[in-house]
């Protein structure tokens, strides 16, 4: 983990294996409650530029249009982004650090009770 003052923009490296070929993988984390824009995409892609061969962009909040078409530009370095919404289906997903319960909602019919 990196993430940290002078880290040159990425909070973590990580392996990511395919079969027999493994890729590596830089991410960095935004808990922000304004949407990431392209500006962030491209500074990433920056630090990461030489140094790895997929990226990982996870925030709390949500990208721009233009953050989405920058992550995916022709001819640059792929950029997965996850979404806040997405982020938490994956932690309930997978179990980490959150539990789901199912609730039963009952509604009285008070129109059924009247004729008894």
């Amino acid at each position: 983990m990196r993430g940290k003052t002078g880290d040159g923009g990425i909070d973590g490296i990580g392996m990511l294996r395919v079969n027999l070929v493994s890729f590596r993988v830089f991410f960095q984390c935004k808990r922000w409650k304004s949407s990431v824009g392209a500006g962030e995409i491209r500074d990433f892609r920056g630090a990461m530029k030489g140094r790895a061969e997929k990226g990982l962009f996870i925030t709390t909040s949500t990208f721009t249009a233009q953050a989405r078409d920058e992550a995916t530009r022709d001819g640059a370095v792929a950029i997965d982004l996850i979404d806040g919404s997405r982020l938490c289906d994956l932690l309930k997903e997978f179990g980490l650090g959150v539990s789901t319960r199912t609730v039963d909602v009952v509604d009285v019919d008070t129109g059924y009770f009247d004729g008894v």
